[in-house]
């Protein structure tokens, strides 16, 4: 959630290979791609996709056990693409204008007099700052650890963040990421609902579809029926990794607070991009992309990956889904055109080696084509941007 975009492409003399085949038969690729993560560092993984349930390492690094593949995870970013779902289909029902200042919803709430409008927020080229300022966030590994019980309000967030610094850009002009945007747009659901977010999500996307393994859990700092545990690298040797399951994530309460599942991801991307959540002009509307750096492009919540571009497939591969990262998750959830679909996680984010960060990405991209990696003698970016 805190780190800066990175640049996805390899270039363009970089030499590449082909990631080791599995003999026919015997070792699907996914599980092949999470194996090498495994061997990379990352202590668990999990792939779920239509025809793949798939999991390596283990669940938890002080007792046996493999990750479940039916189990919950902090899916970090990719909420969202929730957040975003919900922000427009108040725009169908016209209680909300996509290009409408922000600040006619929510007046006095930031302190900039350049309009911000809802489009902007969606789509990152508001301006608003990234996160928080460095003195109100983590500024060490050890701070991650040592500040897991604190609560934010609602706005408690987004005054901290904007109050204290400028914006980036003049609103359009530019785009940058920023998780104190979406959390301005889960306070307009709430302005605009009058319910809190956690109940509008309840009542619009998870429960008429379904997604029995999917919350906003706000200040609940437990994660229940966990696919695995999550950890960082947040002292120095000989200390070991440290255990961030536990944690509350009320700051990022529209960002990317909440918990789901695999099969909750791909459930809810395929009545997405299936017409199911919103009309069609919307989603139209809502896979409109503008370019976000290194050959991704993003529209107004949704991102779109070109993996040739990314140097990930030899072939042309388009995919729309989103990325998320929160201390001891990393989530990976795309699909494409076709209808396949694929959600990942990986159990260290933050502090995980460049090794070990292209490679937990690699069972995402093996859904979709087969892999191309940098060969060991070349510096690669991962494929996929950090958020």
């Amino acid at each position: 959630m805190r780190r800066t975009v990175v640049a996805i492409a390899c270039a363009a003399l970089l030499s590449v290979t082909a990631l080791p085949a599995a003999a026919a038969g015997r070792t699907d690729p996914r599980q092949t791609a999470m194996d090498a993560a495994v061997a990379a560092g990352i202590p668990g993984m999990v792939a779920v996709s239509d025809d793949f349930r798939g999991v390596s390492g283990v669940a938890d690094i002080d007792r046996p056990g493999k990750p479940d593949a039916s189990g919950r995870w902090r899916i970090a970013s990719v909420s969202k693409v929730f957040v975003a779902t919900l922000v427009l289909q108040l725009v169908a029902e016209k209680r909300v204008g996509l290009d409408e200042p922000v600040q006619r919803y929510l007046p006095g709430l930031l302190p900039y007099p350049e309009p911000i409008t809802v489009r902007q927020l969606l789509q990152h080229t508001s301006g608003l700052p990234r996160d928080l300022a460095t003195e109100d966030t983590w500024a060490s590994g050890p701070e991650v650890d040592t500040e897991r019980f604190e609560h934010f309000d609602s706005d408690d967030q987004i005054r901290l963040s904007v109050t204290k610094q400028p914006l980036q850009f003049k609103p359009g002009t530019s785009w940058a990421y920023s998780n104190t945007g979406y959390n301005v747009l889960g306070l307009l659901v709430e302005k605009i609902t009058r319910k809190p977010l956690e109940r509008a999500l309840a009542e619009r996307i998870t429960g008429p579809l379904h997604l029995r393994d999917t919350s906003l859990p706000r200040d609940f700092p437990f994660l229940l029926r966990p696919a695995a545990r999550g950890y960082e690298q947040l002292y120095d040797a000989p200390r070991g990794l440290t255990d961030v399951t536990t944690y509350n994530y009320s700051r990022y309460f529209g960002a990317g607070g909440m918990v789901s599942s695999g099969k909750d991801l791909n459930r809810f991307f395929e009545a997405l991009f299936g017409g199911r959540l919103l009309p069609a002009d919307l989603l139209k509307q809502m896979k409109t992309t503008v370019p976000m750096g290194g050959g991704s492009e993003y529209g107004l919540g949704l991102m779109k990956l070109n993996l040739k571009t990314a140097g990930a497939c030899a072939e042309e591969t388009v995919v729309w889904g989103h990325g998320g990262d929160l201390p001891g998750f990393n989530t990976l959830s795309f699909h494409d055109d076709s209808g396949k679909d694929i959600s990942t996680l990986a159990t260290v984010d933050l502090t995980a080696s460049p090794d070990a960060a292209l490679k937990r990405q690699l069972p995402m991209v093996s859904e979709f084509c087969t892999p191309v990696v940098p060969s060991t003698r070349a510096v690669a970016q991962a494929p996929v941007p950090s958020l």
